[in-house]
This record gives C-alpha cells, structure tokens and sequence, in this order.
C-alpha cells in the first residue's frame, strides 16, 4: 500500500517494542513527525515508483497519545515535553516552551476526545496515511502560530 510507504518504514512488533522502549529509557529524546504528504497521483503510482510520504500532522499526537499514554508507557505531560520542550532543546530552536517571551505557538489538547482517522476530513494537501480507519484518542482542538489561530475543529 504506497499510502502508508515512507521513511523510515514501518516495523515489526518487535522493532516497535524496542523503540519504545528506548523512548521510555530517554536514549530517543524526541517524538516528531515527518510530515510529508503527496498528491493522490502520486502515490497511486506502483510501489517502487511512488514516493516516501505521508500525512503526518494531523495524527501525530492522536497515535503517539493513543500508543504511548493510553498504554502507559509515558504520562500526558511526559508525552507532551518530548514532542514540544525536548525537539526545542536538541535542535537549539527558540519555541517549544511556554515561558514568557517566547514565541506563542500552542496546540489546545482535548486528550479525551475519542475519533477515527478519516483522510477526506484532512486539511493537507494529501490524504495518505497508514492510519485511515483507525480509532484514536485525543486530538489538537485548536492551534496557534505566532500569537494567530491557524486552525479550529
């Protein structure tokens, strides 16, 4: 299924596991998204052919809620720390905090909000996603960059 082909690829079970494990132990530092849609005739090509990509923001903290809080593996604000705060500090950005001063760009969590991945209900560019269907727990309500809200459900 080329919607679901990217970069890394996607495991076995046991590569999961160990992945989180090593997150859980703090030898991966940070959880992000390789957000990297394509258009639909793009990924329709055959498989060798179509490029490495998928929709990755818009389920990012949904699955990594689901898998990783919801399982118990971290707790929310553990989860929330390695993808905002910890990102920040390994690549020297200036966001990523709260504190004053700093630029305003925040996500507005509803952690219990309970939905299924429905790619036509994207706002990408794309729709590609090896999640489609899937039901998931918690998602970005409201986002804000710089100070201005850029998205609202």
């Amino acid at each position: 299924d080329t919607h679901a082909k990217m970069n890394p690829p996607l495991r076995e079970a046991a590569d999961v596991a160990a992945l989180r494990g090593a997150l859980k132990d703090g030898v991966i530092d940070c959880i992000a998204s390789d957000h990297a849609p394509h258009a639909y005739d793009e990924k329709e090509a055959a498989f060798d052919d179509a490029p490495f990509g998928v929709v990755g923001l818009e389920t990012a903290f949904a699955v990594a809620h689901t898998e990783l809080v919801e399982s118990g593996v971290f707790t929310l604000p553990e989860l929330i720390r390695r993808m905002t705060t910890e990102p920040a500090r390994v690549f020297h950005l200036p966001g990523g905090t709260l504190a004053p001063g700093s630029i305003a760009d925040v996500a507005v969590l509803d952690t219990g909000a309970k939905w299924s991945v429905d790619p036509a209900a994207f706002h990408s560019k794309s729709h590609n996603t090896p999640f489609a269907g899937r039901g998931l727990t918690g998602r970005a309500v409201l986002t804000i960059v710089a100070g201005a809200i850029v998205h609202e459900l």
